[in-house]
């Protein structure tokens, strides 16, 4: 690796550049750790994408300090145990088995007997064919999304470009998966809304700083991959103040989304909260450090020449 090149980097300013190869290093470890842990774990997913019952309960009055007896009247009625979700006035439950008519009339008559009468219920199922279609299309839709934007970036850009751009997406949404594997959180379909809203979000960042980079070099003077070092390390600078206040706006509407939103798109909130954070530190770290490393191999012409000496 052209490293070398890189250390002789003159900047007054923290250099992205010359400490590239740490946060390639840390985020090489986080998708290790990230593999092994979907390896051990896997994913907790929900009832979108494998057979079974959701239930939605909406309670009229407060519940939370009945969490033992709800879990103590579905065991007693042979309801099993559920994966549930208590709320103050909601209550979600997770059935592995498709509830028949009989099952959802008990429940739904033990809830406003046991518990509230004015309680209402929603219950929605899915078969085992529309979990695995609902799951293909899902990872379609990534792909797709990835695609078309290696195909926009090589056009716009360049292919080094194009592959620094993926790869920091690819980064993101494995951030955001890793991290909902390790805490057991659920992954439905809103999960993979927020997966695609995070690559958005990235390659937008991950753009403008290209387009800095793109800008600059169309005017400088370039002897060396040094100078190229140089000019991606002004470019992140200068876009520096845009990346940080563009990510505190959205960053501020997530957590007000997480604090004061409802029982249904907390997972959402909290997946778009991984991803924000997951996004700026790769548009900014890994994604231009690593079109340079692939621009630093790139054979050199008759007005630059390398300095690399690695």
């Amino acid at each position: 690796m052209h490293y070398k090149a890189f250390d002789n980097v003159d900047e007054k300013k923290f250099s992205f550049v010359k400490t590239s190869r740490y946060f390639f290093m840390l985020s090489i470890s986080i998708t290790i750790v990230g593999i092994l842990t979907l390896g051990v774990f896997g994913l907790n997913y929900g009832v979108d994408f494998k057979a079974g019952s959701s239930v939605d309960i909406t309670f009229k009055k407060d519940v939370s300090s009945q969490k033992a007896a709800f879990e103590q009247y579905l065991k007693d009625n042979d309801f099993g145990s559920p994966g549930m979700t208590f709320g103050a006035k909601r209550v979600t439950l997770r059935f592995d088995d498709v509830l028949s008519d009989t099952k959802e009339k008990a429940l739904k008559a033990g809830i406003a007997d046991k518990f509230d009468k004015d309680a209402s219920m929603e219950v929605n199922t899915v078969d085992v064919e529309i979990a695995k279609e609902l799951q293909g299309n899902a990872i379609k839709a990534v792909l797709i999304a990835s695609i078309g934007i290696v195909i926009y970036v090589s056009i716009r850009f360049e292919w080094r470009f194009a592959v620094a751009a993926i790869v920091a997406l690819l980064h993101d949404a494995f951030i955001v998966i890793s991290l909902f594997s390790i805490f057991r959180l659920e992954v439905n379909l809103p999960f993979i809304v927020a997966v695609l809203t995070i690559i958005g979000y990235s390659i937008n960042d991950t753009i403008v700083i290209f387009d800095r980079i793109r800008e600059n070099l169309r005017f400088a003077k370039l002897k060396s991959v040094t100078d190229i070092a140089k000019i991606v390390n002004d470019s992140i600078w200068q876009t520096m103040s845009r990346s940080i206040n563009t990510v505190m706006t959205v960053l501020f509407a997530t957590i007000c989304l997480l604090i004061f939103g409802s029982e249904s798109i907390r997972l959402f909130s909290l997946a778009i909260l991984f991803g924000l954070i997951s996004g700026a530190y790769s548009s900014i770290f890994i994604a231009s450090p690593l079109w340079l490393l692939l621009k630093s191999k790139q054979k050199p012409k008759s007005n630059v020449k390398s300095s690399a000496a690695s």
